[in-house]
């Protein structure tokens, strides 16, 4: 057993708690400089000699040091001028130009695919396109469909340095921590693992937002509907929590077209970290002939569906897996004469930073009749929904069973969208 005593600034507050980290003050200074022979009413003071000394040591070796350097790049650009063009796009976190060429347009699919799926593809274009975009995922990389595959892509291990898939283990928190070095350096670096176990990664993501830094982290099996795996590995708090840390951008995309978009708008921040939550099972891919282009994911939220005069009565807003079923749910009000709009909302931090007048033409401040459907905690839905809405969501931890069963216990059906629409209507009418 090791015998140890907290320090704290003044001798006076020793006894609180508050004392911890408080700054020493004027008597303690001086008494502190006394004990070193310093003078004690001395401020910013920088005795003769240091100067000269610095100089002739850090400063001379500092120069000497700086002038091989300039040489060494010098002669790269000379000899390699296109690969010295890469690296200062690098460390200037811009993009090579064609970085999005090639992304993948999925065609109407009513059984759809699922967005790790969707995911993967964009992946494995996006790391052939951008040289220096690697990464990979917890031990869980076949499950989140990370593992880039292309010919050439290989591991980055020390005899294989050019390798573009990392290994990172069963240790999330340590992969995050390394996404952030990756960035650090310039590089453009992803970590994933499944969005329950984000809470292992927490402390890394929240450090990049500090930092600002452009990292990249997928989470997969994004919600209560991953089924027979449980309330232990079924995230119902991870995305309210996520939404709160400031600067960090939280994408759920609710299609493959919108999984395309959102690695786009992602791809281009420079100073801000993002996070994509991906379903495990397919979802519809959405006919964009008939519905609003999947671009309107850089704006955050969108209006993917509107009544034929575009004066809604009741708007139906929803992220992820919930957005074929509202869009559902809109069909059948439609057909039933009730105007309805369906809104896409990917991203909440993208949404709030559009101007007024946008955001107000997608959630008009007149209809009071909102329902937001999302497979999560109802936690801070209250601000789209306002007081006259309601949120279909979750208000407790999920179950065990099949997806169908559970959709049917927890309401994420049409039918019960629809009933929640009609009641709300019936209210706000009054």
């Amino acid at each position: 057993m090791l015998d140890s005593h907290i320090g704290y600034g003044s001798p006076k507050k020793q006894d609180t708690p508050e004392a911890h980290g408080e700054p020493l003050g004027d008597e303690e200074c001086r008494a502190t400089k006394r004990s070193y022979g310093w003078p004690e009413d001395a401020q910013f003071l920088v005795p003769d000699g240091v100067y000269d000394h610095l100089a002739g040591g850090i400063g001379r070796r500092g120069a000497v040091a700086k002038q091989a350097w300039t040489k060494l790049v010098t002669a790269y650009r000379a000899e390699f001028p296109e690969l010295a063009k890469e690296t200062d796009r690098m460390q200037h976190r811009e993009l090579p130009a064609g970085w999005d060429r090639n992304l993948p347009s999925f065609p109407a699919d009513p059984t759809g695919i699922a967005g790790r799926e969707a995911s993967g593809k964009v992946l494995n274009v996006l790391a052939q396109n951008v040289p220096w975009l690697l990464g990979g995922s917890a031990d869980l990389g076949p499950s989140n469909k990370t593992m880039l595959t292309y010919e050439g892509a290989g591991s980055f291990q020390p005899d294989t340095p050019g390798g573009k898939n990392l290994h990172y283990g069963i240790r999330e928190h340590a992969m995050g921590a390394v996404v952030n070095g990756l960035s650090l350096s310039k590089l453009r670096g992803y970590g994933a693992t499944f969005f329950i176990f984000s809470d292992y990664v927490r402390p890394a993501i929240r450090l990049s937002a500090l930092m600002e830094l452009p990292t990249i982290f997928i989470f997969t099996h994004d919600a209560m509907g991953d089924g027979e795996d449980g309330p232990t590995h079924q995230p119902v708090e991870h995305l309210a929590s996520l939404r709160a840390i400031p600067g960090l951008v939280t994408f759920r995309p609710g299609d493959a077209n919108e999984v395309v978009e959102a690695y786009r708008y992602i791809m281009q921040l420079r100073h801000k970290p993002a996070v994509l939550a991906l379903s495990r099972q397919p979802l519809p891919t959405l006919d964009r002939n008939n519905y609003a282009s999947a671009a309107g994911v850089a704006k955050g939220a969108y209006v993917l569906a509107d009544t034929p005069g575009k004066n809604p009565e009741v708007i139906l807003i929803a992220s992820g897996s919930e957005v074929s079923l509202a869009v559902e749910a809109h069909e059948k009000l439609i057909a039933e004469g009730t105007r309805s709009r369906v809104v896409s909302m990917p991203s909440w931090d993208v949404f709030e930073h559009q101007t007024k007048e946008y955001r107000d033409g997608v959630l008009p401040p007149n209809v009071k009749a909102r329902v937001a459907i999302e497979q999560a905690s109802t936690f801070g839905w209250e601000r789209y929904v306002g007081e006259a809405g309601r949120v279909v969501g979750m208000k407790t931890f999920g179950a065990s069973a099949p997806l169908k069963e559970l959709q049917k216990k927890f309401g994420f059906e049409p039918d019960r969208v629809v009933t929640t629409a009609k009641e709300i209507l019936a209210v706000t009418r009054i």
